[in-house]
């Protein structure tokens, strides 16, 4: 009888040890996920991003671009399309996630070019010329000066500044917050934080206009 009082009281207590982990567990993941969400909106949001539009703009934006990305290409207009039809409301800030082999150093142009007040002016003309200097899905360096030359860059001084350690640690960040984010391919849209359902026109479209009828 005692053995069999023991090995009920044993199994009560390895019952109650269970749900005390249990417990512990959930209470852990739930004070876990708040600095994680707190986390991801820092990823999201950076201060020193290139943008587009009014920094007040109620709707904003957050894109998560790769310069030799053909449909990158194909969705620049759409936004500024949505942008044109919603002046002084929408707002967009440009995130890389180069992942076509050789765009990390496209992306650096880009950067070098911010510094010289001509981002979207080398953005817009990449996007154009992308038949030029992506090829197999692999951007070609060399091939982008051409391109770029109409600009009136000073391109020794971008050539240098694109090798400067602020530019390549900007992108490593860029990089390290796309992957926080689960971004696996471009474009990645985030409207006022929140993705995309799935991948679209419509879909952004209808992002962008719920954002804008919040907002009125």
């Amino acid at each position: 009888m005692k053995q069999k009082n023991l090995f009920i009281l044993a199994a009560v207590l390895l019952i109650a040890a269970l749900g005390l982990s249990a417990f512990l567990y959930r209470q852990q993941s739930s004070t876990g996920n708040a600095p994680s969400a707190a986390q991801s909106q820092a990823a999201l949001m950076r201060t020193d991003t290139p943008s587009f539009g009014e920094p007040t703009a109620p709707v904003h934006i957050v894109e998560f671009l790769d310069p030799a990305c053909g449909t990158c290409g194909e969705f620049y207009p759409f936004v500024k399309k949505m942008m044109a039809a919603n002046p002084g409301k929408i707002r967009v800030s440009v995130r890389y996630a180069p992942f076509h082999p050789g765009s990390d150093q496209v992306v650096k142009v880009l950067e070098a070019a911010r510094k010289q007040g001509q981002f979207s002016q080398a953005l817009e003309a990449l996007f154009a010329s992308q038949s030029v200097w992506v090829q197999n899905h692999r951007a070609n360096l060399d091939l982008i000066w051409g391109p770029l030359g109409n600009l009136g860059l000073d391109l020794e001084r971008l050539k240098a500044d694109m090798n400067s350690p602020e530019i390549a640690q900007r992108l490593q960040r860029d990089l390290a917050d796309a992957n926080s984010l689960g971004v696996a391919m471009t474009p990645e849209f985030f409207v006022n934080g929140k993705p995309m359902p799935s991948f679209g026109y419509e879909q952004l479209k209808t992002l962008v206009d719920d954002a804008l009828t919040r907002v009125k």
